[in-house]
């Protein structure tokens, strides 16, 4: 049996929901996915699933991906010192996904998600966007903070599963939690997993598969779904 559908397999057999209808098609609007970036971001965390997600876009014209910055357009230093031209500002309006990347822990002062976490105006805008809300690694941490994650299931890197717990999440061990509008991830790596799952989700298997397959990468671990 192939390690994909061993995975599905598994995940079914736990009671878990590995795939999801989609819910675009080509008479609809194409769904609109901001990730945003911001200085002392983890490159990983948002170039995974702008890749990912911008490929759908190219094999089909069903979704539209753009970097974003949390104010102005800029060029910001990520965590590893790549430098990248953002060349829009968040517009929460306008996105039907908003993807959130870490950027280190919050315990450490110089890291991107403590600066992130210390601007208050973003933060308060962040609690406000009504766009699905997702997380990949310590990202999930700057939703915490915003009050998408109290009460519900999520999970994050695990350095910081404890702090999320305590912060009034349900941490659910799996590779992804999608608790519909929040769909957050496990570490770094991890925001391939998530972004192939939101290419599942709303545009089929198909689509997820043929992205596997280019990318040759196969999903790891299961998606924890709330249904």
């Amino acid at each position: 049996m192939e390690r994909r559908t061993f995975l599905r397999a598994s995940a079914l057999s736990a009671g878990v929901m590995a795939t999801g209808a989609p819910i675009a098609s080509a008479s609809q609007s194409p769904l609109r996915v901001q990730v945003l970036v911001y200085e002392g971001a983890e490159e990983l965390d948002f170039v995974a699933p702008f890749d990912v997600l911008s490929m759908a876009g190219h094999m089909s014209d069903r979704i539209r991906t753009s970097l974003v910055s949390t104010g102005r357009p800029t060029t910001i230093t990520a965590s590893k010192g790549m430098r990248i031209d953002v060349p829009r500002g968040w517009s929460p309006q306008d996105a039907d996904v908003l993807v959130v990347p870490g950027g280190g822990f919050a315990n450490q002062p110089a890291s991107g998600l403590a600066r992130l976490l210390a601007d208050k105006a973003f933060m308060r805008r962040l609690a406000e966007v009504k766009a699905v809300m997702v997380g990949v690694c310590t990202g999930v941490m700057a939703l915490s903070a915003a009050g998408f994650t109290r009460g519900r299931p999520a999970t994050t890197h695990a350095g910081a599963k404890a702090d999320l717990a305590a912060q009034g999440a349900t941490v659910i061990n799996a590779r992804v939690v999608d608790d519909g509008n929040l769909v957050t991830c496990g570490g770094i790596t991890s925001g391939l997993d998530a972004a192939i799952w939101l290419v599942e989700r709303y545009l089929g298997v198909q689509l997820a598969n043929r992205i596997e397959t280019v990318m040759e990468y196969e999903r790891r671990g299961t998606v924890w779904r709330n249904t």
